[in-house]
């Protein structure tokens, strides 16, 4: 839905606590004990509840007796009775309703769609039922069913199971960690996991967002908040149920490789979340993240004052992927009166990146070797492990690595990571270092996961830079060729392509594919070899059957034959076995191919496989007859560009094989890649194809070759708005809308989506803005345009927002920019607009905003509304030239605001 009217919850101004109570009566005492004892400041009400002893609030027989409405209910009576209470609730201005339970509880669909009908017209929000309750510590709110009780803190943590968030809360009070807000879920009868991400990336009180989750319910909608919230704040995720997952489509090999597990792995790496596996990990990376966050940590560097200590941290480092940073010359001569040898590690692949400390240094030195390796542009983070001797005490030690963290925030240029694994150090130590911001552990295999948590929070951010196109400048697919083949096998009823037809579609997106002709005879199998032969090649031949699609399972395949004759007589083997083995199998007939004879290729394989909550998922790996038990594969989300196929072959083993050996030359790994960025355009072109299997895909020295493909398709599902026909959970970037405008004096300017990469553009433009023009567009003076404030304006989600730059095309300098912004429900979009201040009158303003209103219209939105200054006069003009209706925000006379309904606007 949205995040509209969930301050009801987090902010109430007033609670009415609703029976009579069909729970236990342990469940309403404790419940009440809850807000009584949280000193909630507003006032508490009980309706068609006794009250207990020395209550203090208000209570009533039934709602008409309130003499206001309550802002928030809790709402304990029968479910039969709830649509007809928050109908009554919604009327008098009520905006949420919790329905609290003492566990897991289901409701029969029936009746919650009679709830949520009876909310929809209001906008009121629920919250259950199953679910433990909401705390908000700030607030002074509980009214959370929970062992123990949460602490005020900077922590949004959302749970779907009432267990993991008991389990949660203990550890947490035993670590001293405090909450912004406590939500179980229950049901998601309304309130999910999407509407309540949106919410806490805006709260000012929540530093960090921690969700406990076994499935995501609306996918797009949690991805599209996740993207949004994790670019301003770390998400932490945990997930359970893996034991309990059961998906394989048994159509392709895609199908059966692309488990749940791997899938929700690869959606959380997208969408820019953290995942953990325990609790433990879990508040290990919250305690990390809350004290920094950098942006890239890539090559680490290891100091500490003894070998084993940094063997152990060089040990967990490489089982986590990390990689190591190679010290530059400087820093080692700058360095070596500090540092001792240590000929036991050269053998390793941290040895470059590594510092053994002398045992009997001083505070200063061990805070100047600290600074130095900090300072060293190959150095993203660096790990200190230090372990008290009879030379340097902890004391010593802490207060060294403290000074060298202060010098080293006051350093220009990017933020570099700091982690410290401090041995047999203690409780008011380690709080030290805490207050210093210092993530600190009291081993070297926990220092090492803490920095590695940097690392892949740096990464799964880099990754949310990635701006995708619809349509890669890099090819030019023939989209209606491949299109045209699919429709026809549709109105044909087939579910799935012939090999030639399969063919034709990868063709038609530059993927190479070996030639392949049909035979429905062994006589024809001979007869269409023969061209194949002529040319000098051995030939394939293969059964074709829509009932058996894996041929490898039933031998289906016959190789190396060199004559007409050797194919016939294949071909009639292999009719007459898999006949006599199947019997209820169709056979369609025999494909004809000529033999790749490569002896330096590599099988490799790439597929679409089709998941029941995310769409269409991208898999590469080894290929080959025994893929699915090697299960060396890598997952991801379309839409791909080189940089994310890139980084999905490299999750895979067999990508190591790719670069060549002593025996092998290096294979054409950017023919790879390309390939996966072409599979992932055809996946945005046809959403018809469900799933497809290329298998095996041959790297070779120069290019690559598909020796097979499989191809199955669905009638997608339709959904309103600009992208209502894709199956992707991510939009892509949208190179359509790329285009060239006309203005006054007939100059043109070029216009397209901005991109992740636009922030150098964007600040060079606002330093071409008066102030005075920044005012009137931010509400506010603007001086600083920091990387957070210009990744706000560039970083976009492309489901829910677009901004256009209007860009010079002879010096390309950012000239003005719209966009636009949709609420959750995308069903009302927010727009702004600004050009530079030495190019007003040109008409640049108007052409930007008719612009916005056509996308605003292709994109399914309802209304376009916008808050204007009263003083910006000029603005105000536009607007009602355009058609917009103009009142007054009923938050700031002052403010203007303007509202045009799209639906109706003429194309």
């Amino acid at each position: 839905m949205t995040i509209r009217n969930l301050d009801g919850f987090f902010n109430p101004s007033s609670v009415a606590v609703i029976g009579p109570n069909r729970h236990p009566a342990s469940l309403e005492t404790a419940l009440l004990q809850r807000l009584a004892a949280a000193e909630f400041p507003a006032r508490v009400s009980l309706v068609g509840l006794t009250a207990p002893s020395g209550w203090t609030g208000n209570s009533v027989d039934q709602l008409s007796d309130l003499a206001t409405p309550p802002d928030m209910a809790v709402y304990l009576g029968e479910p039969e009775t709830l649509p007809h209470t928050i109908a009554a609730l919604g009327d008098r201005g009520t905006r949420a309703v919790l329905i609290p339970s003492q566990g897991y509880e289901a409701w029969p669909e029936a009746l919650m769609q009679e709830c949520r009908e009876a909310a929809r017209e209001t906008n009121l929000r629920l919250i259950g039922p199953g679910s433990l309750g909401i705390s908000v510590p700030a607030a002074g709110l509980d009214a959370l069913l929970s062992a123990d009780v949460p602490q005020k803190g900077d922590v949004a943590f959302i749970s779907r199971s009432g267990a993991v968030l008991n389990a949660t809360l203990s550890w947490a009070k035993s670590h001293h960690t405090g909450f912004s807000a406590v939500v179980s879920l229950g049901d998601r009868m309304d309130v999910d996991l999407g509407d309540l991400i949106d919410y806490f990336a805006q709260d000012y009180r929540t530093r960090s967002i921690v969700l406990h989750l076994e499935g995501i319910a609306i996918p797009r909608k949690f991805i599209s908040a996740a993207r949004a919230a994790a670019r301003s704040k770390p998400v932490i995720v945990i997930r359970s149920g893996k034991s309990a997952d059961a998906h394989s489509t048994g159509r392709t090999h895609a199908g059966n490789l692309a488990t749940t597990d791997q899938i929700y792995e690869t959606v959380f790496r997208r969408t820019g979340l953290l995942r953990v596996y325990d609790l433990d990990e879990m508040f290990e990376a919250l305690d990390t993240l809350s004290n920094m966050r950098v942006p890239r940590c890539s090559n680490l560097a290891v100091i500490a004052n003894g070998r084993s200590l940094a063997s152990l941290a060089f040990d967990r480092l490489m089982d986590l992927g990390g990689t190591f940073a190679e010290l530059s010359a400087e820093t080692v001569s700058d360095l070596a009166e500090l540092t001792r040898p240590h000929p036991e590690l050269t053998m390793t692949p941290a040895v470059k990146g590594s510092l053994i400390l002398q045992e009997n240094l001083k505070q200063e030195d061990i805070a100047r070797a600290i600074t130095t390796v900090l300072k060293d542009r190959q150095v993203d983070g660096v790990i200190v492990l230090e372990a008290a001797s009879a030379f340097q005490s902890v004391r010593t030690i802490t207060e060294a690595i403290i000074e060298a963290a202060e010098t080293d925030r006051r350093r220009n240029g990017r933020r570099k990571a700091l982690v410290v694994g401090l041995a047999g150090s203690d409780g008011v130590i380690r709080a030290e270092l805490t207050a210093a911001k210092i993530p600190n552990y009291q081993s070297p295999a926990e220092a090492a996961r803490s920095l590695m948590h940097l690392a892949h929070d740096a990464q799964a951010r880099e990754f949310l830079m990635v701006a995708p196109p619809s349509l890669p400048s890099t090819f030019t697919p023939r989209a209606d060729k491949a299109r045209e083949v699919v429709e026809r096998a549709l109105e044909e009823g087939r579910s799935w392509l012939s090999p030639t037809e399969s063919c034709t579609v990868l063709e038609a997106y530059d993927i190479p594919i070996m030639a392949t002709a049909m035979a429905e005879t062994p006589n024809e199998a001979a007869e269409v070899s023969r061209r194949f032969l002529e040319a000098g090649h051995r030939c394939v031949v293969k059964l074709i059957s829509p009932d058996l699609p894996f041929k490898s399972r039933i031998d289906g395949v016959r190789l190396g034959l060199e004559t007409p004759e050797a194919v016939e007589e294949a071909a009639k083997e292999l009719i007459a076995r898999i006949s006599q083995e199947h019997p209820e199998a169709r056979i369609s007939g025999i494909s004809v191919h000529p033999m790749l004879e490569e002896r330096h290729g590599l099988e490799l394989y790439m597929g679409l496989a089709e998941t029941p909550t995310f769409g269409p998922v991208l898999v590469f790996g080894q290929g080959g007859t025994s893929i699915e038990e090697s299960k060396d594969i890598s997952l991801e989300l379309p839409p791909l560009d080189l940089h994310l196929a890139k980084a999905q072959i490299d999750r895979t083993r067999i990508s190591r094989l790719l670069d060549g050996g002593p025996a092998s030359p290096a294979l054409d790994r950017a023919a790879v890649t390309q390939a996966l960025v072409k599979l992932s355009q055809i996946t945005i072109d046809i959403p018809e194809i469900l799933e497809l299997d290329i298998n095996p895909i041959v790297a070779l020295p120069e290019g690559l070759m598909a020796l097979d493909a499989r191809i199955s398709l669905c009638h997608p599902e339709r959904r309103p708005g600009r992208t209502g026909g894709s199956r992707l959970a991510i939009a892509p970037y949208p190179k359509e809308w790329e285009q060239t405008l006309t203005l006054k004096e007939d100059r043109q300017v070029f216009v397209r989506p901005v991109r992740p990469e636009d922030e150098d553009l964007f600040r060079e433009f606002f330093e071409a803005v008066t102030p005075e023009d920044l005012r009137l567009r931010f509400f506010a003076p603007v001086r600083d345009f920091s990387h957070r404030f210009l990744a706000r304006l560039t970083q976009l989600d492309y489901a829910r927002a677009i901004a256009f730059a209007a860009i010079d095309p002879v010096d390309g300098r950012l000239l003005g920019v719209v966009r636009l912004h949709a609420d959750p429900d995308h069903q009302t979009g927010e727009y702004a607009v600004m050009v530079r201040s030495d190019l007003k009158g040109l008409g640049l303003g108007w052409a930007l905003m008719k612009l916005i209103l056509r996308y605003a219209k292709s994109d399914g939105i309802e209304t376009i509304k916008g808050e204007v200054l009263k003083e910006n006069t000029s603005m105000i003009s536009m607007c009602q030239a355009l058609g917009f209706k103009i009142g007054t925000s009923p938050d700031d006379p002052g403010v203007a605001l303007v509202t045009l309904p799209v639906t109706d606007l003429p194309d």
